[in-house]
């Protein structure tokens, strides 16, 4: 194994060891593969204190020749700079040249989201059981949890049983980073956790919530396949998926009134800005409304 390959399991190790999420390893584990392969086209690829300015913009401009879209770029760029940060901490090597890599300019683009309608026919469409599956009451409390809590795939994924507080119905939710943060859930979410607990089916000693028919944790491609599943019947829309009920949730807060910080807590989102796209969703719902309905909008 060469010394590059050595560093990057060094450091995915230490990914894992810091409790990292699954997603972030899977992913930055895949991407610096591919770094990797990039350098070792001529053979031995060459430790990483002998990449210089010159070899990673080398590399850089091969992301671009791919035709990669920016948010890949950005992530792939990501990946390698956490990694020369570690090397760097390790004494493996002196300037971090990663850093110092221009980053793409990510495209604003405004999620497609879901009108209130659409969403409750879809949610309420999924709890009507008209659909012969073996755990409807899983799936039922899955999109109940999504959209009542705007929960990310991950996060639902990761609720364990003793994360609720039925009484006063909060559930701590772990988000990015492992930060912990608590979600209110209202009463239809309470109402199908209920049901869904009194089929729950799980092996001895399963602490998750949302469980597969092994009786293990339900995975988040798991969850995501289910969401799927349910959009192309209920609504005949292949392209909804779990973020398409956060997108939702905060959308639709946000319209009937909630102020943008309280949406950012209740997200999770370490910035403001992050939050702030959904007001621009519904300036665009505003101006299609104005444009629609207005006699001096034409």
């Amino acid at each position: 194994m060469s010394d590059l390959a050595k560093q990057i399991e060094s450091y995915i190790a230490e990914l894992e060891r810091v409790n990292a999420s699954p997603h972030t390893i899977r992913n930055y584990r895949s991407d610096l593969g591919q770094f990797l392969s990039y350098f070792s086209r001529a053979g031995e690829p060459p430790p990483a204190s002998e990449l210089d300015m010159l070899a990673l913009r080398e590399w850089l401009g091969g992301l671009y020749s791919q035709k990669l879209d920016a948010i890949s770029i950005r992530r792939k760029l990501a990946a390698v700079r956490s990694l020369f940060q570690f090397l760097r901490r390790e004494g493996k090597v002196k300037p971090n040249f990663a850093k110092l890599l221009r980053t793409p300019k990510a495209p604003q683009r405004l999620p497609r989201v879901m009108t209130e309608e659409q969403t409750n026919r879809l949610v309420d469409g999924v709890a009507a059981a008209e659909i012969e599956r073996p755990f409807p009451e899983r799936d039922a409390a899955i999109f109940e949890l999504l959209y009542g809590c705007g929960l990310r795939v991950s996060e639902l994924s990761g609720l364990n049983l003793d994360d609720f507080d039925f009484g006063e119905r909060w559930a701590r939710v772990r988000g990015k980073g492992r930060k912990e943060r608590q979600v209110p859930f209202g009463s239809k979410c309470a109402a199908a956790l209920e049901r869904y607990l009194g089929a729950r089916r799980a092996k001895a000693g399963e602490r998750a919530l949302l469980v597969n028919h092994r009786g293990s944790r339900l995975s988040d491609r798991g969850a995501r396949g289910i969401v799927k599943f349910y959009a192309r019947l209920v609504s005949g829309d292949d392209s909804v998926h779990p973020h398409s009920l956060r997108h939702a949730y905060a959308t639709h807060l946000l319209s009937d009134g909630a102020d943008l910080r309280s949406i950012q807590e209740l997200l999770g989102h370490a910035r403001l800005s992050t939050t702030q796209k959904y007001t621009q969703v519904s300036l665009t719902d505003l101006m299609k409304v104005y444009d629609k309905a207005h006699p001096k909008a034409q």
